[in-house]
């Protein structure tokens, strides 16, 4: 099911392109007819307001080797290699004020990152899948700057928790696998963009996360773990997000 997923992730890149495209035209002709204002009014009236966001991320580890690669000499390379998958959350935005939110975006994420072996008795490198759904919960803080028409910049930094349902941390006769723990912690930063329509406010935003945790499950029997000490994951995602 997960390998079918991932197939349309192409089809998923272009349809928010498409979308952006759509929001972004209808954005410019109501522009003169709509007053930021009228957002921030309602937002200091209500505590809460809510929406759904649409993301395509690329995802890599950042790799620290273990003593056991200087000493062995069978393998002569370890490389990470970015792979892609997508973002569907649910947006829950808390207003502190007319410039700060509070941010609780629970989405479910599907990626794929790939480390690539470079060995001394094979002519071609061994390519390690690495394919995870997860269960994310970021919590972030948002700093909005004052409207230009009817629009503003923000930015935004917070920490998430994510959890790994297909992590292969237990799995047994695994001695080809790289075994990743279920739980990681990150830490969030990006910027985007509100645009402000009528109906809803229609936010692009570009975010890094890197990982704090070490993820990697150590097993010395394994092959392709006994080289490595950390792994810890770094994603950029692109997300449109649509509130109410």
């Amino acid at each position: 099911m997960y390998n079918a997923i991932i197939r349309h992730r192409h089809f998923i890149y272009r349809l928010q392109i498409l979308t952006l495209f759509i929001v972004l035209s209808a954005f410019m002709k109501v522009n003169a007819q709509f007053s930021i204002m009228e957002h921030d009014d309602q937002g200091m009236s209500r505590k809460f307001h809510f929406g759904v966001a649409l993301g395509y991320n690329k995802s890599d580890y950042k790799i620290t080797l273990d003593s056991n690669f200087i000493v062995q000499k069978n393998i002569l390379n370890v490389q990470p290699i970015k792979g892609p998958g997508f973002n569907l959350g649910i947006v829950t935005d808390y207003h502190l004020g007319r410039y700060f939110d509070l941010r609780l975006i629970p989405a479910l994420s599907f990626g794929e990152k790939d480390i690539k072996y470079t060995q001394k008795d094979s002519a071609l490198p061994v390519v390690k899948k690495i394919e995870s759904v997860y269960l994310e919960f970021p919590l972030l803080l948002k700093y909005k700057s004052k409207p230009y028409k009817n629009s503003r910049m923000y930015a935004i930094a917070g920490i998430k928790y994510s959890i790994d349902m297909q992590s292969n941390a237990t799995a047994r006769r695994a001695e080809n696998l790289i075994k990743v723990k279920k739980d990681d912690y990150l830490f969030e930063y990006g910027i985007g963009i509100e645009l402000h329509m009528p109906m809803a406010i229609v936010a692009p935003e570009i975010k890094l996360s890197y990982g704090l945790t070490n993820i990697l499950q150590n097993d010395d029997v394994l092959i392709y773990s006994s080289v490595l000490s950390r792994l810890r994951t770094r994603t950029i995602l692109f997300t449109i997000h649509l509130e109410g």
